[in-house]
């Protein structure tokens, strides 16, 4: 057994260990695919009670280099991506490049072990790897004597810290995990990445995608791609990714997109490489480049949900009428009834973005619930919408919305 020892302070060692749950998940999926691994699993192990005994991440990539331990694990900034651009054997783009990821472990557990095979001159060889939160810059290693069937490395986390239960919930987590890793898995399409034996597969989870072309009001050009999500997720991302796809920092979009839509929008561009090496992508609002290309992303945005709320809601009265459940006939009479409809249209459009089952209900459900829901509005148009908002939950803003028309 030998011991290793890393040559940083421990208060900056600590500060590294912090990460919310999905984010060290994340940042464990992305050192085995900087590892060349092909296939990732990661499985939430949890014991009778419902409650998580232990998180493993296991894959098949080129493993740790053990042997060289000592410099790769014993220095912050010493990891061997450093130097390197692309994967040893596929070629792939790398991800990390200062050996930090690792201490994200501790994020999610307070004992961590790398079981590592990897390929010698003399064969294949296993070692263990371990550490703990306490002392998250000590690592022992341990050379097993039996070494496993192939390369690849198995991260087992135990001693679980609380908090945890997000990552029980297996559809939000693959969403998050589809959401950050959606560009990389389109630019490599045989690389697979499993939650609980699901695969991510952005496609799956996505409801639409759309790329766009934008500039900066400073002249810089950059590639905005809007992935929409079949599933909530919480208020919409602008992500900066370098030209590899690769996600660099995360900002509030700023944009209602309406009821119905979730999305996470992807701005690619070289320029924000440089830009992150610096820490300017930090100051978003206050950096003028950088503001520039959020302004200009917001503002597609904006015009890019207005064009699809259009359009959704011209589908589903379509669908609708054609269905005989749209509570109207022929045409608008008037002026007075094209707005009545369009009051209709966007209260039956929230009732339909805040139920889970909505479109699951019949034909007879649907027709009794506008035929309500179109009286109550022609009767009084104010108190119906007050109490859709109340039994919905909306957002003062939001309940407003609906008497606009």
């Amino acid at each position: 057994m030998k011991d290793i020892q890393v040559h940083a302070q421990k208060d900056h060692i600590l500060s590294l260990c912090t990460a919310s749950p999905i984010q060290a998940l994340t940042e464990l999926v992305w050192n085995a695919l900087d590892a060349d691994a092909f296939d990732v699993k990661v499985d939430v192990i949890q014991n009778p009670l419902g409650g998580i005994d232990a998180i493993r991440v296991a894959d098949d990539g080129l493993g740790v280099n053990a042997l060289q331990a000592e410099t790769h694990f014993g220095n912050l900034g010493g990891s061997w991506k450093r130097d390197a651009t692309k994967t040893p054997l596929s070629g792939r783009v790398l991800h990390g490049s200062k050996g930090k990821g690792r201490f994200k472990a501790f994020g999610l557990g307070n004992r961590v072990e790398w079981r590592t095979t990897l390929q010698t001159d003399s064969g294949l060889r296993s070692f263990v790897l371990s550490g703990s939160a306490e002392d998250p810059g000590h690592f022992t290693l341990t050379d097993v004597a039996t070494p496993g069937p192939g390369t690849g490395t198995e991260v087992m986390i135990s001693e679980i810290r609380g908090a945890l239960g997000s990552l029980l919930d297996t559809s939000w987590a693959v969403q998050q995990l589809a959401s950050h890793f959606a560009l990389y898995l389109k630019a490599y399409p045989n690389v697979r990445i499993y939650f609980q034996g699901l695969l991510v597969n952005p496609v799956i989870v996505q409801h639409a995608a759309h790329t766009y072309h934008l500039k900066s009001s400073e002249g810089s050009r950059a590639e905005l791609q809007v992935i929409e999500w079949k599933t909530k997720q919480g208020r919409g991302k602008i992500v900066f990714c370098d030209a590899d796809g690769f996600a660099l920092h995360e900002a509030d979009a700023a944009v209602r997109p309406g009821s119905g839509f979730n999305f996470t929008a992807y701005l690619v561009s070289a320029r924000f490489a440089a830009l992150h090496a610096e820490n300017l992508l930090l100051l978003e609002d206050m950096h003028p480049e950088v503001k520039a290309f959020l302004e200009a992303a917001r503002e597609l945005l904006r015009r890019h949900f207005r064009e699809r709320r259009e359009a959704v809601t011209h589908e589903l009265v379509q669908q609708w009428r054609a269905d005989g459940v749209y509570p109207y006939r022929g045409d608008a009479a008037d002026a007075d009834e094209e707005a009545a409809r369009r009051r209709f249209e966007a209260c039956a459009l929230t009732v339909r973005a805040y139920s889970d089952n909505f479109d699951q209900l019949s034909a007879v459900e649907k027709r009794l619930l506008f035929r309500l829901l179109r009286e109550a509005l022609d009767a009084h148009p104010t108190r119906a919408a007050d109490l859709l908002g109340e039994a919905l939950e909306l957002p003062a803003k939001r309940r407003k919305e609906l008497l606009k028309f």
